[in-house]
């Protein structure tokens, strides 16, 4: 299982998010490369309580949906699909963090990444908003597939 906690894993990460550019086009959804920089690092934030996140309801917060939506998303062997809703506080154009100077915007993805992987004892008590309660092991998962969607996004 490719996670963010392999070096080469991570370190393939962060080079295409220093070859992403603010220009950069997108394949699909509404999102600018520099938005969904911030909009990365919002979701990493959210996980580490910097900030504030709502659980899904409906379906999505059921216990069947979460363990329906959270195999799909971290074991099924396909990349994730384009325009996957987010939740508000993290969406742009909604509660999501609005871009700055872009290089300041990567730095801060970079450094909630690296805030990410080292924090093991932090995230085996933190539920996800719509998965629930996952291992580092998946957390580290969960954050290389959504790093890898957005960046494929840009054809990064």
């Amino acid at each position: 299982m490719v996670t963010l906690r392999e070096q080469s894993v991570y370190e393939s990460i962060l080079l295409r998010i220093r070859f992403l550019e603010s220009r950069s086009v997108r394949r699909w959804g509404k999102m600018t490369a520099p938005e969904m920089v911030c909009h990365l690092t919002d979701s990493f934030r959210g996980v580490l309580g910097e900030k504030q996140v709502s659980p899904a309801t409906g379906l999505l917060g059921s216990a069947p949906g979460r363990l329906i939506f959270k195999w799909g998303a971290l074991y099924a062997p396909i990349p994730w699909p384009p325009n996957v809703r987010s939740r508000p506080e993290v969406e742009q154009g909604k509660g999501g963090t609005p871009p700055g100077d872009f290089e300041v915007d990567r730095k801060a993805l970079i450094a909630a990444i690296d805030r990410f992987r080292a924090a093991e004892q932090l995230l085996q008590n933190v539920s996800h908003p719509i998965f629930g309660r996952l291992t580092f092991e998946e957390w580290q998962r969960w954050g290389y597939l959504h790093a890898d969607h957005h960046m494929r996004q840009f054809g990064s």
